[in-house]
């Protein structure tokens, strides 16, 4: 039976594991918060990726009999770039605005990539794609109300995020026609925790232990998160797997509450639910257009 078939046999293995992305990813949120913002945004992030350096000890092999062209440095280095600041931006939204609001404004990341895909892959857009997109931006629009509250620098920092992660995203999609999951990764965590090293130290904070335990748990949650992602796209179509995404909003808002007294905004949660539901719309898109071999899907990662 071809794989595809043996994918839509298993829709119930893929939302499963993508309940448990969702999840784990939503405490990684969860954790950075929890610092507090005493270590800088970057030194934070430069500390979770080192201590996530230990995740990459079944790939060294590999690693180590790596050829690399010029063309293959400069990708690898430039989504390193984009990774890096992207990653800052993030750290610093996560101590300045409330878990569910960080989590809504991740969903544009699979936009922004849609978006960027027509200018630099060449790909074309057609009017319902084009509407999904509009859709989703009134969904960030919804979530940032401007004009009608103050915006918090948090806030900006999400929209960099987004775009830096799709500049990522993108310029992994080009390597992984020629690279295996685990390289991309791997050159990933390392050019990423390469390129913090100098904006951590210009602002070095000694953390405390028990910072280095809630940092070792963030690097931690985030190779799960990765983990069942992978697992999850291997058991169902992107399709299946997609809305359960929406979950994160929902965890998001509960541990935003229960834990960090963060009222439910129901602007915040419509907004999600309109960018979540575009994405979505998206997603079944391209993978009609894949089945079709015009292009590949979007998986919206993080860092």
């Amino acid at each position: 039976m071809p794989a595809m078939d043996d994918q839509a046999n298993r829709p119930v293995a893929g939302i499963l594991w993508m309940i448990v992305t969702g999840f784990c990813f939503v405490m990684v949120t969860a954790l950075v918060k929890t610092l507090g913002g005493r270590i800088p945004a970057a030194e934070s992030a430069f500390l979770r990726y080192l201590l996530g350096l230990v995740f990459l000890v079944p790939a060294w092999r590999q690693l180590a009999g790596l050829k690399l062209t010029a063309r293959d440095w400069r990708l690898f280095g430039a989504r390193g770039v984009f990774h890096t600041l992207g990653v800052i931006c993030w750290f610093y939204a996560m101590t300045r605005i409330p878990i569910a609001e960080v989590t809504a404004m991740n969903y544009l990341n699979p936009v922004y990539v849609s978006i960027l895909a027509v200018f630099f892959l060449g790909e074309r857009m057609a009017a319902r794609r084009i509407l999904a997109i509009v859709a989703a931006l009134a969904g960030a629009l919804l979530i940032l109300r401007p004009g009608f509250r103050a915006l918090d620098p948090g806030h900006v920092a999400m929209l960099f995020t987004a775009l830096l992660f799709a500049g990522s995203y993108l310029t992994a999609k080009i390597l992984s026609g020629a690279h295996s999951a685990a390289i991309v990764v791997a050159m990933l965590s390392m050019t990423v925790t390469v390129g913090l090293a100098p904006f951590a130290l210009m602002d070095w904070v000694t953390p405390s232990w028990g910072e280095l335990a809630i940092l070792m748990g963030v690097a931690s949650f985030a190779t799960a998160g990765h983990y069942s992602m992978t697992r999850a796209f291997a058991a169902a179509p992107v399709t299946v797997t997609q809305p359960v995404t929406f979950l994160q909003l929902v965890w998001s808002v509960a541990i935003g509450a229960t834990f960090f007294g963060e009222p439910p905004d129901p602007f915040v949660i419509a907004g999600g639910g309109v960018i979540i539901a575009a994405v979505t719309f998206i997603t079944w898109r391209e993978a009609r257009l894949r089945r079709r071999g015009v292009t590949p899907p979007i998986h919206a990662t993080k860092g």
